[in-house]
Protein backbone atom coordinates (compact mmCIF):
# COMPACT_ATOMS: atom_id res chain seq x y z
CA UNK A 1 0.00 0.00 0.00
CA UNK A 2 1.37 3.00 -1.49
CA UNK A 3 2.10 5.91 0.99
CA UNK A 4 0.43 9.54 0.19
CA UNK A 5 4.11 11.16 0.59
CA UNK A 6 7.63 10.38 1.68
CA UNK A 7 10.72 12.20 2.88
CA UNK A 8 14.17 12.15 2.14
CA UNK A 9 17.03 10.13 3.57
CA UNK A 10 16.61 7.42 5.96
CA UNK A 11 12.80 7.96 6.75
CA UNK A 12 12.75 7.02 2.82
CA UNK A 13 14.27 3.91 2.87
CA UNK A 14 12.53 3.40 6.40
CA UNK A 15 9.29 4.20 4.96
CA UNK A 16 9.86 2.28 1.64
CA UNK A 17 10.36 -1.03 4.04
CA UNK A 18 7.54 0.04 6.46
CA UNK A 19 5.52 -0.25 3.00
CA UNK A 20 6.68 -4.08 2.30
CA UNK A 21 5.91 -4.99 5.64
CA UNK A 22 2.46 -3.44 4.77
CA UNK A 23 1.92 -5.57 1.46
CA UNK A 24 3.31 -8.34 3.46
CA UNK A 25 0.87 -8.40 6.57
CA UNK A 26 -2.30 -7.36 4.76
CA UNK A 27 -1.65 -10.26 2.23
CA UNK A 28 -0.93 -12.88 4.55
CA UNK A 29 -3.57 -11.95 7.09
CA UNK A 30 -6.19 -11.80 4.27
CA UNK A 31 -5.36 -15.04 3.43
CA UNK A 32 -5.24 -17.11 7.02
CA UNK A 33 -6.37 -14.70 9.66
CA UNK A 34 -4.53 -12.76 12.34
CA UNK A 35 -3.47 -15.46 14.63
CA UNK A 36 -1.86 -17.75 12.47
CA UNK A 37 0.29 -15.44 10.51
CA UNK A 38 3.50 -15.04 12.29
CA UNK A 39 6.15 -12.50 12.51
CA UNK A 40 8.49 -15.52 10.40
CA UNK A 41 6.30 -15.35 7.00
CA UNK A 42 5.62 -11.34 7.51
CA UNK A 43 9.30 -10.87 7.25
CA UNK A 44 9.64 -13.37 4.79
CA UNK A 45 7.15 -12.40 2.42
CA UNK A 46 8.46 -8.75 2.73
CA UNK A 47 11.57 -10.54 1.73
CA UNK A 48 13.41 -8.33 5.35
CA UNK A 49 15.11 -9.86 8.39
CA UNK A 50 13.08 -10.86 11.49
CA UNK A 51 14.65 -8.15 13.30
CA UNK A 52 13.77 -5.43 10.62
CA UNK A 53 10.18 -6.25 11.91
CA UNK A 54 10.83 -5.41 15.04
CA UNK A 55 12.63 -2.60 14.37
CA UNK A 56 9.99 -1.15 12.84
CA UNK A 57 7.21 -2.48 14.83
CA UNK A 58 7.25 -3.25 18.94
CA UNK A 59 4.96 -6.56 17.87
CA UNK A 60 2.63 -8.29 15.22
CA UNK A 61 -0.47 -6.46 16.77
CA UNK A 62 1.40 -2.94 16.30
CA UNK A 63 1.92 -4.14 13.14
CA UNK A 64 -1.10 -4.30 12.24
CA UNK A 65 -2.95 -1.73 14.08
CA UNK A 66 -0.46 0.83 12.01
CA UNK A 67 -1.38 -1.29 8.86
CA UNK A 68 -5.06 -0.34 9.66
CA UNK A 69 -4.03 3.45 10.67
CA UNK A 70 -2.39 3.33 7.07
CA UNK A 71 -4.31 2.14 4.88
CA UNK A 72 -7.47 4.07 6.28
CA UNK A 73 -5.63 7.08 5.96
CA UNK A 74 -4.80 6.82 2.35
CA UNK A 75 -8.62 5.97 2.51
CA UNK A 76 -9.67 9.22 4.02
CA UNK A 77 -7.31 11.37 1.85
CA UNK A 78 -8.50 10.00 -1.55
CA UNK A 79 -12.11 11.10 -0.36
CA UNK A 80 -10.96 14.59 0.80
CA UNK A 81 -9.18 15.41 -2.56
CA UNK A 82 -11.99 14.08 -4.43
CA UNK A 83 -14.25 16.63 -2.46
CA UNK A 84 -11.98 19.20 -2.86
CA UNK A 85 -11.38 18.70 -6.47
CA UNK A 86 -15.15 18.72 -6.94
CA UNK A 87 -15.69 21.79 -4.85
CA UNK A 88 -12.46 23.63 -7.41
CA UNK A 89 -14.14 22.53 -10.61
CA UNK A 90 -17.40 23.94 -8.86
CA UNK A 91 -19.76 21.34 -8.60
CA UNK A 92 -22.49 20.78 -6.47
CA UNK A 93 -22.12 18.96 -3.01
CA UNK A 94 -23.84 16.11 -4.95
CA UNK A 95 -21.21 16.10 -7.22
CA UNK A 96 -18.88 16.26 -4.76
CA UNK A 97 -20.32 13.03 -2.68
CA UNK A 98 -20.47 11.43 -6.26
CA UNK A 99 -16.91 11.70 -6.86
CA UNK A 100 -16.53 10.52 -3.45
CA UNK A 101 -17.99 7.12 -4.30
CA UNK A 102 -16.11 6.70 -7.10
CA UNK A 103 -12.70 7.38 -4.83
CA UNK A 104 -13.86 4.98 -2.77
CA UNK A 105 -14.93 2.14 -5.00
CA UNK A 106 -11.47 2.81 -7.03
CA UNK A 107 -9.65 2.87 -3.44
CA UNK A 108 -11.23 -0.71 -3.08
CA UNK A 109 -10.39 -1.81 -6.16
CA UNK A 110 -6.79 -1.37 -5.77
CA UNK A 111 -6.56 -2.56 -2.28
CA UNK A 112 -9.10 -5.36 -1.83
CA UNK A 113 -7.38 -7.53 0.94
CA UNK A 114 -6.93 -4.58 2.67
CA UNK A 115 -10.95 -3.60 2.83
CA UNK A 116 -11.77 -6.94 3.54
CA UNK A 117 -10.02 -7.06 6.35
CA UNK A 118 -11.06 -3.44 7.59
CA UNK A 119 -14.39 -4.13 7.48
CA UNK A 120 -13.75 -7.63 9.20
CA UNK A 121 -12.13 -6.07 11.53
CA UNK A 122 -15.02 -3.53 12.40
CA UNK A 123 -17.01 -6.65 13.57
CA UNK A 124 -15.09 -7.46 15.83
CA UNK A 125 -14.91 -5.80 19.67
CA UNK A 126 -11.81 -7.93 21.07
CA UNK A 127 -8.89 -6.77 19.74
CA UNK A 128 -6.40 -4.20 21.47
CA UNK A 129 -6.65 -1.70 18.18
CA UNK A 130 -10.27 -1.71 18.69
CA UNK A 131 -9.89 1.99 19.62
CA UNK A 132 -7.78 2.68 16.73
CA UNK A 133 -9.90 1.36 14.23
CA UNK A 134 -12.96 3.47 15.45
CA UNK A 135 -10.74 6.79 15.88
CA UNK A 136 -9.46 6.26 12.23
CA UNK A 137 -13.03 5.13 11.17
CA UNK A 138 -14.14 8.17 12.13
CA UNK A 139 -12.10 10.41 10.27
CA UNK A 140 -13.48 9.31 6.72
CA UNK A 141 -16.58 9.08 7.55
CA UNK A 142 -15.74 12.46 8.98
CA UNK A 143 -15.38 13.61 5.42
CA UNK A 144 -18.39 12.89 4.04
CA UNK A 145 -20.37 14.56 6.60
CA UNK A 146 -18.18 18.10 6.47
CA UNK A 147 -19.54 17.59 2.85
CA UNK A 148 -23.54 16.95 3.58
CA UNK A 149 -23.21 19.32 6.75
CA UNK A 150 -21.70 22.46 3.62
CA UNK A 151 -24.75 20.85 1.82
CA UNK A 152 -27.13 21.29 4.28
CA UNK A 153 -25.54 25.32 4.92
CA UNK A 154 -26.13 26.24 1.28
CA UNK A 155 -29.64 24.96 0.94
CA UNK A 156 -28.42 21.98 -1.65
CA UNK A 157 -29.51 19.09 1.33
CA UNK A 158 -32.50 19.00 4.03
CA UNK A 159 -31.96 20.44 7.55
CA UNK A 160 -33.40 17.13 8.47
CA UNK A 161 -30.69 14.74 7.57
CA UNK A 162 -29.30 13.18 10.10
CA UNK A 163 -25.28 13.80 9.21
CA UNK A 164 -23.55 11.29 10.99
CA UNK A 165 -26.10 8.23 10.24
CA UNK A 166 -26.43 9.37 6.73
CA UNK A 167 -22.44 9.71 6.31
CA UNK A 168 -21.87 6.03 8.14
CA UNK A 169 -24.64 5.22 5.61
CA UNK A 170 -22.76 6.35 2.55
CA UNK A 171 -19.42 4.53 3.08
CA UNK A 172 -21.16 1.78 4.22
CA UNK A 173 -23.01 1.67 0.87
CA UNK A 174 -19.64 2.30 -0.93
CA UNK A 175 -17.75 -0.80 1.26
CA UNK A 176 -20.24 -3.46 1.10
CA UNK A 177 -21.09 -2.85 -2.75
CA UNK A 178 -17.80 -2.58 -3.27
CA UNK A 179 -17.05 -5.95 -2.19
CA UNK A 180 -19.80 -7.94 -2.93
CA UNK A 181 -18.60 -6.70 -6.27
CA UNK A 182 -15.12 -8.09 -5.58
CA UNK A 183 -16.14 -11.16 -4.22
CA UNK A 184 -19.38 -12.42 -6.64
CA UNK A 185 -20.02 -9.62 -9.51
CA UNK A 186 -16.19 -9.54 -10.75
CA UNK A 187 -17.30 -9.50 -14.59
CA UNK A 188 -18.71 -5.76 -14.02
CA UNK A 189 -16.30 -2.96 -14.24
CA UNK A 190 -15.39 -0.01 -11.96
CA UNK A 191 -17.83 2.27 -14.10
CA UNK A 192 -20.82 -0.28 -13.68
CA UNK A 193 -20.52 0.03 -10.00
CA UNK A 194 -20.00 3.48 -9.75
CA UNK A 195 -22.96 4.11 -12.17
CA UNK A 196 -25.64 2.18 -10.07
CA UNK A 197 -24.23 4.03 -6.63
CA UNK A 198 -24.80 7.42 -8.58
CA UNK A 199 -27.98 6.14 -9.53
CA UNK A 200 -29.08 5.81 -5.73
CA UNK A 201 -26.81 9.07 -4.31
CA UNK A 202 -29.09 11.15 -6.79
CA UNK A 203 -32.71 9.37 -6.11
CA UNK A 204 -33.02 7.78 -9.80
CA UNK A 205 -34.27 4.12 -8.77
CA UNK A 206 -38.00 4.44 -8.92
CA UNK A 207 -37.61 6.10 -12.29
CA UNK A 208 -39.54 9.49 -11.50
CA UNK A 209 -37.55 12.55 -12.29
Amino acid sequence: MESSSATPGVSTRREATRQKLYEAAVTLIAEQGFSATTVDEIAERAGVAKGTVYYNFASKSVLFEELLRHGVGLLTASLREAAERTAGQGGTKVDALDAMIRAGLVFIDRYPAFTQLYVAELWRTNRAWQSTLMVVRQQAVAVVEDVLREGIANGEFSDEIDVPLTAAALVGMVLVAALDWQAFQKERSLDDVHAALSRLLQGRVSGRR
